[in-house]
């Protein structure tokens, strides 16, 4: 029998050899210098190794949208541009990442999807917040306001 150490440490090496799309560099850019979408969803297609680009949200789509595109039992990870005005009534925007994992997601998924978050996120630059949600309680917009100043 294998110990659970073992194959964690088989499932964490196979996912660090995880490839990077390029189309994820290059919509983030958009993104943050172009403000050309409101969210992007990430998935990682493990037969392939790599990370890819599943679903990109529209500037005029609200959090309620990009919510409704996580998939209930499936790990994600997501980049959301959020606008907010301070208490000094000034414009801003942080760009948050979250790593989506409920606890109804298979082990092995949510395995390579934490093992391979950190080397996605370095490929992101220039995200601001990062959130951890494995409810969609833990990445409403409250949660957000929170944690935007």
């Amino acid at each position: 029998m294998v110990s659970p150490f073992e194959t964690h440490s088989s499932i964490a090496n196979a996912a660090s050899g995880m490839a990077v799309h390029d189309e994820c560099k290059l919509k983030f850019m958009e993104l943050k210098a172009k403000r050309s979408f409101r969210f992007i969803v990430f998935k990682i297609e493990e037969k392939q190794k790599q990370v890819i680009v599943e679903k990109v949200g529209d500037p005029n789509r609200s959090h309620e949208d990009f919510a409704a595109c996580l998939p209930d039992s499936e790990c994600r990870y997501a980049v959301f541009d959020y606008d907010f005005v301070t208490q000094e009534n000034c414009q801003k925007s942080r760009i948050f990442f979250i790593a989506w994992s409920p606890d109804t997601a298979r082990v092995r998924s949510k395995m390579i999807y934490a093992s391979s978050k950190d080397r996605f996120k370095r490929e992101l630059d220039g995200i601001q917040v990062e959130l951890q949600a494995t409810d969609p309680t833990e990445m409403d917009l409250d949660v957000f306001k929170s944690r935007a100043n």
